[in-house]
């Protein structure tokens, strides 16, 4: 059995989706990240970043338990332990690896800072904030033109497509507000119609 720490993010919906797709057990664990349960000394012992997503699966490798944070490792963890959304042809899989981090590094790193500058920030600033929404937009320009002339980032479903579809939905009003970017939105509509992807964007709501 797993457990599964989350919260109401991209991050934890990733992480949702792999676990829902690859049909693994878990018992699910949401924390308020704004009353700070992050931060709880009983959380910190799992994950002492203080930060979501983690699992801890009672049956790890050799059949002890592991600890796993960072989204992206946790799908790359999944994919390797269910056989699953990751590509067996070499060439296939590098490329599926290098979607999941120009999603988990640069696009999360745009649009968390919309977020950030938008609610979090002391002083609120909307240069700044078009200023990362015009970031986002570029990294996902790239995604864009990648699925111009193929179904899925990797030619094949794989973690590539469950580490960026979070972002895709979150930041859904930005993409339909700057029009050109057509084969993505269609992607994720595709996406987003699965049942394993619902239930995990559901469960890390």
């Amino acid at each position: 059995m797993i457990d599964f720490y989350t919260a109401n993010s991209s991050n934890g919906q990733r992480a949702a989706i792999m676990l829902e797709e690859c049909g693994l057990p878990y018992t699910l664990h949401k924390l308020d990240l704004f009353a700070g349960e992050q931060r709880n000394p009983s959380y910190l012992e799992i994950n002492p970043a203080g930060a979501i997503p983690a699992i801890v699966d009672s049956d790890g490798p050799g059949g002890a338990p592991l600890t796993i944070a960072q989204s992206g490792a946790i799908l790359v963890y999944v994919a390797e332990k269910t056989g699953r959304f990751v590509p067996h042809d070499a060439r296939r899989r590098a490329e599926a690896m290098q979607w999941v981090f120009q999603a988990t590094t640069d696009t999360a790193a745009s649009s968390m800072m919309i977020f950030v500058l938008s609610r979090l920030a002391p002083e609120k600033s909307d240069t700044n904030i078009a200023f990362c929404e015009e970031r986002t937009l570029r990294h996902l320009r790239v995604a864009d033109a990648r699925l111009a002339d193929r179904e899925y980032l990797a030619d094949e479903l794989s973690i590539a497509d469950f580490a960026l579809y979070p972002l895709t939905v979150v930041r859904r009003p930005l993409i339909d507000r700057a029009a050109d970017l057509p084969h993505l939105a269609r992607w994720s509509d595709a996406i987003g119609a699965r049942a394993g992807v619902a239930r995990g964007m559901s469960a890390a709501a």
